[in-house]
């Protein structure tokens, strides 16, 4: 059996190959180096586990999912570069921050990984669920934003990247640059998060879903990853070449050639095909390779 990684600031249960990660860093969740820490060690534990297949991140404050990363850390860093510059301009820097690269190892898992937000997400919070794969969210208690500019900053892990990418570049700007709150409702119009749900809603919702994709290959999950990531990295050229690369790959898998086996035996009739959701369920409960 895996051991599970020593944490202080989240807390960590695993139920049929779902990790689902609980954040518990008061007073409010702020991302500081205790936070990076852990986030570090699920990281490092997810990267190498070979049961795990779906990671639910999720805040047990009712007021917040994060509120932001801590600003003493970027106050002591740009006093620091504003000393070492000496008038100068800044230089560029030659690698991404610490927090930048943990956000990014979380946005490449081979698990899915969805946030489930009941509270409030500002700033590196927001950062934090742009680097999910989907993000669901209350839509009686939560609120997303962008509010750096305030204090003369801008997104710092991630944000200003992954933002455009979901919501298109206007709407990122208003987000970044207009620095206010708004509402879940309105992130989900704006494609910043997957849905909006009411309260009593969220919770089984992201427990349903988190439990269906576990059910599937766990080589399946990571290659449908892997071919979507082509469509913003690659011209579709490239991306079509780099889809039928992933898709031969899941067809050669013992599990894919068993579930194949296995839809081929209701001969993909007309009448199976009108009840092809039963099927998904039925195939998803009799399997969890």
């Amino acid at each position: 059996m895996e051991s599970l990684p020593q944490l202080a600031c989240m807390r960590l249960a695993i139920d049929g190959g779902v990790a689902t990660a609980t954040l518990e860093h008061s007073p409010m969740n702020l991302i500081d180096d205790a936070m990076l820490d852990d986030l570090e060690a699920l990281l490092g534990y997810l990267e190498q586990s070979a049961t795990i297949k779906v990671l639910v991140l999720a805040s047990a404050d009712p007021e917040f999912f994060v509120a932001h990363a801590d600003v003493s850390l970027y106050l002591k860093r740009g006093t620091q570069l504003a000393r070492d510059a000496g008038g100068e301009a800044v230089p560029r820097p030659l690698q991404a921050t610490r927090a930048q690269t943990l956000f990014e190892r979380l946005r490449a898992l081979p698990q899915a990984s969805i946030a489930k937000v009941e509270g409030r997400v500002r700033g590196g919070g927001s950062c934090l669920v742009l680097a999910c794969d989907m993000c669901f969210a209350s839509l009686d208690k939560a609120t997303f934003g962008h509010p750096e500019i305030v204090v003369g900053l801008l997104p710092a892990i991630g944000g200003s990247q992954r933002l455009p990418r979901r919501a298109g570049r206007a709407r990122a700007l208003e987000v970044i640059l207009g620095g206010d709150t708004i509402s879940a409702e309105l992130a989900e119009r704006y494609g910043y998060i997957n849905r909006a749900l009411p309260q009593d809603e969220i919770g089984p919702f992201v427990d349903a879903l988190a439990a269906r994709i576990a059910s599937y290959p766990a080589n399946s999950i990571r290659l449908a990853k892997r071919a979507v990531d082509a469509a913003e990295a690659l011209p579709m050229a490239q991306g079509l070449l780099e889809e039928a690369h992933c898709f031969d790959q899941a067809s050669a898998t013992p599990a894919a050639l068993g579930r194949m086996a296995h839809y081929l035996e209701a001969a993909q009739s007309r009448e199976f095909e009108l009840r092809m959701r039963g099927f998904v369920r039925d195939i998803a409960a009799k399997s969890v390779a």
